[in-house]
């Protein structure tokens, strides 16, 4: 068993918006990762989706994403982006899945899992500005509280003091910027995470990335155009 992770995958399957109009990159990107992910993931394995999944609107649009989803191998975790229109809440969501007969989807949002040697946390976060409207400080606020929910609850997963199994964060927002310290830095510190994978940005190269480590926290972009739609394995 191992644990995967790829952000932003922007499936289409029932809505009318090809992915190639931002590049040749993105042509036949379905067929790709299809491809990239039966070579490797197999149906023990976890793969995490930290957010931007689906551009349906409704849940009844992102069926088809989700029916492509749910016939690959492999058990996936699930998580907001700024794209997810078709999210609601988790009783929703999950009655959606049961409805659909779908057995290898779930959602993180306010909660916690467990895969393989690892603890999964996240939430979709915000973007970190130096200067913000009054808007954004409050979701990005909330944020933070979700961030603290997911990892208070990976830490409840503990099997007592002995339980040492790393706690993953997810996050669909970089956590990291070169203008500000994000506000969830602290208490992702007081827990003891060590990485971060990311999503949301695109058609990046890597010396334009935000800083990929701060205050011994690492940071990784996952987003399937940086990985050329091919999942990554967390080492341990």
């Amino acid at each position: 068993m191992a644990v995967f992770v790829i952000s932003d995958l922007h499936l289409s399957f029932g809505t009318d918006k090809p992915m190639d109009v931002f590049g040749a990159r993105w042509q036949n990107f379905e067929e790709k990762l299809k491809e990239n992910w039966l070579k490797k993931i197999a149906p023990n394995d976890t793969v995490i989706l930290p957010g931007d999944f689906s551009w349906g609107m409704t849940l009844a649009e992102a069926k088809p994403d989700f029916d492509f989803l749910e016939a690959l191998p492999g058990q996936k975790i699930l998580m907001k982006g700024n794209h997810e229109y078709y999210w609601n809440t988790l009783t929703k969501l999950t009655e959606f899945c049961d409805e659909q007969g779908y057995k290898t989807i779930r959602f993180l949002h306010n909660n916690a899992f467990e895969a393989e040697d690892f603890l999964i946390a996240g939430s979709r976060g915000w973007l970190c500005e130096a200067s913000m409207k009054e808007a954004d400080r409050k979701i990005l606020d909330r944020e933070v509280g979700r961030f603290a929910a997911s990892v208070a609850a990976a830490e409840k997963l503990r099997k007592g003091e002995d339980d040492t199994r790393e706690i993953l964060v997810f996050s669909h927002y970089p956590l990291s910027s070169l203008s500000c310290r994000h506000p969830a830095l602290d208490l992702l510190k007081k827990a003891g995470v060590r990485r971060v994978f990311y999503g949301h940005l695109h058609m990046v190269s890597p010396a334009n990335l935000p800083p990929a480590e701060e205050d011994g926290v690492t940071f990784s972009l996952v987003s399937a155009d940086y990985l050329d739609f091919d999942p990554i394995k967390i080492e341990k």
